[in-house]
This record gives structure tokens, sequence and C-alpha cells, in this order.
């Protein structure tokens, strides 16, 4: 059974304050489920997005769990506030989790599946 996205959120949030980094939710969405973003912002400027991975990433034998990619990297943010612009537009029920890593790397909070 998959947690709902709600939990799973607040889970993250606090994976990334206890690796002494910081974590804000900039948009709650649907409490049972929702596509959940992720900006990681590191130290010197640079911001990396993270969204859903592709459902080919997901294994049968593991199907509740939750995966990211990748979805872009650049010192500025701008364009990915756009893409989220479209993706509350398509989805409304969308999370956005802005996030600062301490110690852990964001691959690690997130489960970042390589493309």
């Amino acid at each position: 059974m998959r947690v709902t996205t709600d939990l799973w959120v607040s889970a993250l949030v606090r994976r990334v304050f206890g690796a002494g980094g910081f974590a804000a939710i900039v948009k709650r969405g649907a409490t049972e489920a929702g596509a959940v973003f992720v900006l990681s912002r590191g130290r010197l400027g640079e911001v990396t997005f993270y969204g859903p991975a592709p459902q080919t990433s997901y294994d049968s034998a593991k199907p509740d769990d939750r995966f990211f990619a990748v979805l872009g990297t650049s010192d500025d943010s701008s364009a990915f506030d756009a893409r989220l612009e479209r993706e509350k537009k398509f989805d409304p029920d969308i999370w956005v989790v802005e996030i600062e890593c301490g110690t852990v790397p964001a691959e690690e909070l997130l489960s970042v599946k390589a493309e």
C-alpha cells in the first residue's frame, strides 16, 4: 500500500531537517495523492529540478515506491517556475517542495532514477 502524499512529503521534510538542511512546502496538493516536484537549491545558487520518474522506472515487485527523475539543472530557476505553472494548470493537485540539502545529497533523499 502506498503512503499518502501528505505523509511522504512530511517525511521528506523531516529527513532534510535531520540532515542539517532546510525544506519548505511551496504548494500543498491533494492529501491522498498528487505528483511531487522538488526544487533542490545548492549553497552556490544552482537549482536542480526533480519530478516524478516515468512509469517505466517502476519495478513490478515494488509498485508503491516513489521515484524521481532530474528534469533540469540551472543557476536560474525562472524556467522551472514556468514549468511548474504549466504543471499546475494540467494538475492542480501537485505538490512543490523546495529543499537545501545538508549532509545528505538530494539523490539519496528522493530515490532518483537515472534516465
